[in-house]
């Protein structure tokens, strides 16, 4: 996979004074920030800070009401940015498997028309080895654990060759290990040069492992450092005032 990394490099998403209405109800306002090539940067605020309604839009899902999101060599054509929604907007009852649910990135990358070939199929391996995941290839999903799905669908964003990944809250309901074993896998990402934006309530076990954090309560709150970000003040701003990173607040 390799071959891949150089277009990730130059990879970069900016958006600037974005603000997004759903319904007469003013979801985000005047969100700015920059992330470059190479970044895990994290998403936190509170439930209805607008997490999902940000990705939505950088994902072209969501209409932008007034601003821009710029992706800079990011070809959304060619399926180079991938969204792992939350697992509950998955319909689980469907009967597929995990080979099937990697190959899908390929036909997202190809075009739905183009049959996967040979070479596909090694590129599908090499992704599901990457998440440790290549002996339930014949598994279906419904019979995977909450983590264990959360890889599929990285290693279906792998196989896309994609150089912006979205995860909105990939770590709830997931067990410290698997959580663990999916940080690696974004690290590695991340020091390929791609961009990963991960959406989490999990301040405590997470908040050092990001390069950036974007603090969104409807608006940007903070951007920056978790070192710098992490503030009494920006956590009051987030969550009220009785929030403290060592407790649940």
């Amino acid at each position: 996979m390799n071959a891949a990394t150089d277009s990730h490099h130059h990879a970069s998403m900016s958006l600037q004074d974005v603000t997004v209405e759903l319904d007469g109800y003013i979801a985000l306002t005047n969100v700015t920030f920059n992330v470059g090539a190479g970044t895990l940067m994290g998403v936190v605020g509170p439930n209805g800070a607008g997490k999902s309604t940000l990705f939505n839009t950088i994902a072209g899902l969501l209409p932008v009401g007034q601003g821009s999101v710029t992706l800079n060599r990011v070809d959304l054509r060619r399926g180079a940015l991938a969204y792992v929604p939350q697992r509950d907007s998955v319909n689980w009852r469907f009967p597929v498997n995990v080979m099937d649910v990697v190959l899908m990135g390929r036909c997202c990358r190809l075009g739905w028309l183009r049959r996967p070939g040979r070479k596909d199929r090694e590129l599908v391996r090499e992704c599901l080895c990457r998440v440790g995941l290549w002996d339930y290839r014949s598994s279906l999903m419904t019979e995977l654990s909450g983590g264990q799905r959360q890889r599929v669908f990285v290693a279906r964003a792998l196989a896309q060759e994609a150089s912006v990944l979205l995860l909105d809250e990939a770590f709830s309901g997931v067990d410290a290990g698997a959580q663990e074993v999916l940080v690696e896998v974004l690290q590695a990402l991340r020091d390929e040069g791609r961009i990963v934006l991960l959406a989490t309530h999990d301040l405590n076990n997470l908040s050092r492992r990001f390069d950036q954090v974007l603090c969104l309560n409807r608006h940007v709150c903070a951007c920056g450092a978790p070192s710098q970000v992490f503030t009494p003040e920006v956590m009051e701003e987030l969550y009220g005032v009785q929030f403290s990173m060592d407790g649940e607040g």
